[in-house]
Order: structure tokens, then sequence, then C-alpha cells
């Protein structure tokens, strides 16, 4: 056979197959059942202001660069807020513990701070005053040079 003729040929017996596998599948198999719609029971959040956080913004090799001023927001249960209203102090030592040592500064001069690192302090702090789970997330709201 020529090569111009076979070419087409080839192309509609591959086509051919695949549809005829392609029926096959859908006929002889089953269809798979509908997934479960088990949605997690809702659980109502409530916000806590820690009030103002003062820490320092210290660089990578260590050196003060200045403080900054911090106003974050805690994510815990409605039920959870009676808990951690009055440890709120625990966490406020637990952050200043974990701060001096952390290089937060960031930006050319040194006086921006890293919010991600912040953020990732006052989880763990919170997991150490009130234990792990307890705050879902930590939202700063606000961060100024002090």
């Amino acid at each position: 056979m020529k090569p111009i003729i076979l070419v087409p040929i080839l192309l509609l017996a591959g086509l051919a197959v695949g549809s005829g596998s392609a029926v096959a599948v859908r006929v002889l198999l089953p269809a798979a059942p509908p997934a479960a719609n088990h949605a997690a029971p809702k659980v109502e959040t409530s916000f806590t202001p820690t009030g103002k956080i003062l820490a320092p913004l210290v660089s990578a090799d260590g050196r003060l660069s200045g403080y900054v001023l911090f106003d974050v927001q805690l994510e815990t249960s409605a039920e959870d807020v009676e808990f951690v209203t009055p440890r709120l102090p625990i966490l406020l030592n637990a952050i200043n513990m974990r701060t001096f040592r952390a290089p937060m500064a960031s930006g050319p001069d040194g006086m921006l701070p890293n919010l991600e690192v912040f953020r990732k302090i006052v989880i763990e702090a919170s997991n150490e005053a009130f234990g792990r789970g307890v705050v879902r997330r930590a939202a700063i709201t606000q961060a100024a040079p002090a």
C-alpha cells in the first residue's frame, strides 16, 4: 500500500478502537456511587483581641533594628472564649519569650516586620498557653513601628 493511504486508515482504526473501548468501559463497568456529603458540623467561631503586643525587630544577624506594636485577634470556638480571655497574660509571656530570638526584621533598613514569622510565633505561643487546637488562626490586624 501507498503510505499516503496507510496514514488515514491507521488513524481511523485507532479512533475506532479507542471509541469502542470507551463505550465498552461505560457499558460494562458500573457507575461510581455518588460521594457521601458528610459536611463537618458548623462550629461558631469568635475572635478574641489580645491587646497591643510590643515585639522587638531582630535582624538575621541578631542585631536589634527597632520595635513594633501588633494588634492580634485570636480565632477560637465560641465556647473557648471564656477559657482564652483570662489566660492572655500567659500568651503574651510566651510571645515575649520567642520574639527576641526570631529574626523578624525585613526590608532594606530592617524596620519592616515579617508578618508570617510573627503569626507563626503567635500560633506556637498559643499552643503552649492554651493547648494545641484551641486557637484556629491568628489574625494580625495592625502592625506599627514603636
